[in-house]
């Protein structure tokens, strides 16, 4: 019975998330005592925002959609950190604008180069915003994950598709842009002059199983996302890939 509870109890930090908190979490480690300004570009409704909020953090979210800057701002107020979030509506496209130079500790851009029209510019944009010494937390869709989760679920022309262009993607109705893998990542974040520290798969598994085995045991999943999250080959196969990178 007891062995029962403890295989099937629920991690308090999701599969599917578990190894960028570990990330964020070392940051944050690094600047213990210190109240840093963060700005989640893309951020939504706050799922990174409101607990970096209760951590004691200034965290300004730039977000296209005013429904989920008003969810934000709701969810914000209700965990007790309205004063620390601060809502702004804009896309990624218009950051160099929205953002003063040298004015922000920590960036992240999670699933938002998937989607802009100049994801060089974004990431421009964000080096500019860093001080020197600040880091950006960067999470794309992965190539192959596309590739391969097609081809399982029995899409092959579909998988050969993405296989094919030149950015990934599936076809005129896909609703990425663009997917990534690790070396157009970094080329990418190189090219602002930005430094890599780490790389990460992220759903390495938990989009491939199905969901009664995730169900069984999501603890153990947890556990096994983190130890294969940055083993190449497990790293290149997952859903995501998350960069760390930081400016000189």
């Amino acid at each position: 019975m007891d062995n029962a509870s403890t295989r099937t109890a629920r991690p308090l930090v999701s599969a599917r998330t578990a190894a960028v908190w570990a990330v964020l979490g070392r940051e944050l480690e690094r600047h213990a005592g210190r109240e840093l300004t963060v700005l989640d570009v893309g951020g939504g409704t706050g799922g990174f925002a409101v607990p970096l909020a209760e951590a004691g953090h200034a965290v300004t979210v730039v977000d296209a959609s005013p429904d989920a800057l008003a969810a934000l701002t709701r969810r914000a107020a209700d965990a007790g950190v309205a004063g620390r979030i601060r809502a702004v509506q804009g896309d990624g496209d218009a950051l160099a604008g929205l953002i003063a130079p040298d004015s922000v500790d920590l960036i992240l851009c999670h699933a938002v180069l998937e989607v802009v029209d100049d994801p060089a510019g974004v990431v421009a944009a964000m080096a500019t915003a860093l001080r020197p010494g600040g880091a950006v937390s960067v999470l794309v869709a992965g190539r192959a994950a596309a590739i391969l989760g097609r081809a399982i679920n029995g899409h092959l022309r579909a998988a050969g598709a993405v296989a094919a262009d030149p950015e990934g993607r599936a076809g005129a109705r896909d609703t990425l842009r663009r997917r990534y893998d690790a070396a157009t990542a970094t080329d990418l974040l190189d090219a602002a002059g930005l430094t890599i520290e780490q790389t990460h798969g992220v759903r390495v598994l938990a989009d491939l199983l199905p969901a009664a085995v995730v169900e069984e045991d999501p603890q153990a999943l947890l556990e096994l996302e983190l130890e294969l999250s940055s083993r190449p080959p497990f790293r290149d196969i997952a859903s995501q890939l998350h960069l760390f990178a930081r400016k000189p």
